[in-house]
């Protein structure tokens, strides 16, 4: 159907095909409604139709109903497509405000298919966790069937439900597990021409950047060169790795690394790494 095409029974189905048809038979005939209009128009890009029901004793729709229903569309389409528009800024500023934390983010439909990722979600996607046909494809069969099965969940939960879904783990082979957690999507999102359902928040898909050396050394009262040295065993580095880039002797890195753990009030290289990487 074009924008402004009117499509009645009549103009698709022969008088037998509606006496037959399980549709008029089983769906509309036990609420007493018998015929319909299609009014024809766009939500962006995408192509929608308004059906309008009338009982039997309402009638078929005549050719002057349709040049009335004809005029709807216009103002169909421009509704449709401002509310699509709201709709997909929403969204966006949704993820990329996550974005902005590096948090990785992405915004699911109904049918499961992805309407958003944000740019920290594209950056951590490798051969075990991506989009494929617009879909999130995972690697781990176990993750992968507890995805198939949220979908199934939201499919069938209505759109203004909760969705009482407990987080999915998602296993890879070299790299650290990856959470996801699924968040409702509300408010101009949820347009029904955009069709989101909910948010999936991708917590460790990607490692996280070791805080600046400047942060760490106000947040714990480091020197410069501790500080340093902190950032790079954060970032991953080994304490030689860390003493070779900053070119300094191993002795100095371990002495610069006591009095790390002492002014930060931690004994340990990674209880030490934990407590500074909370400030990335």
């Amino acid at each position: 159907m074009m924008s402004g095409e009117i499509v009645t029974d009549h103009d698709i189905l022969t008088p037998e095909q509606i006496r037959s048809n399980p549709m008029y038979n089983e769906v509309l005939y036990p609420f007493g409604l018998r015929w319909f209009a299609g009014v024809g128009f766009w939500a962006g890009s995408a192509a929608w139709a308004l059906a309008i029901q009338r009982t039997g004793r309402e009638g078929p729709f005549e050719a002057q109903d349709k040049r009335l229903l004809a005029r709807l569309a216009p103002r169909l389409t421009e509704t449709a497509t401002l509310s699509t528009a709201i709709g997909r800024i929403a969204l966006t500023s949704m993820t990329d405000v996550l974005s902005r934390v590096r948090q990785p983010a992405l915004v699911i439909n109904r049918q499961g298919m992805v309407l958003s990722a944000n740019a920290a979600a594209d950056a951590g996607f490798d051969e075990e966790i991506r989009i494929r046909d617009r879909q999130l494809v995972v690697r781990d069969k176990k993750a992968a069937t507890e995805l198939d099965q949220l979908i199934d969940m939201i499919r069938s939960t209505p759109d203004i439900a909760a969705l009482p879904a407990a987080p999915i783990v998602i296993r890879r082979t070299a790299k650290p597990p990856v959470v996801v957690r699924v968040l409702p999507v509300g408010g101009a999102a949820r347009s029904v021409f955009l069709g989101a359902r909910a948010m999936l928040v991708l917590s460790n898909l990607a490692p996280r950047p070791a805080p600046e050396p400047g942060l760490i050394s106000q947040a714990f009262g480091l020197t410069s060169a501790e500080s340093r040295l902190v950032s790079l065993l954060a970032g991953g580095r080994s304490l030689e790795e860390a003493a070779q880039t900053l070119r300094i002797a191993r002795e100095t890195a371990r002495n610069q690394l006591k009095s790390a753990f002492s002014k930060t009030g931690t004994h340990r290289q990674a209880e030490l790494i934990s407590l500074v990487s909370q400030l990335a």
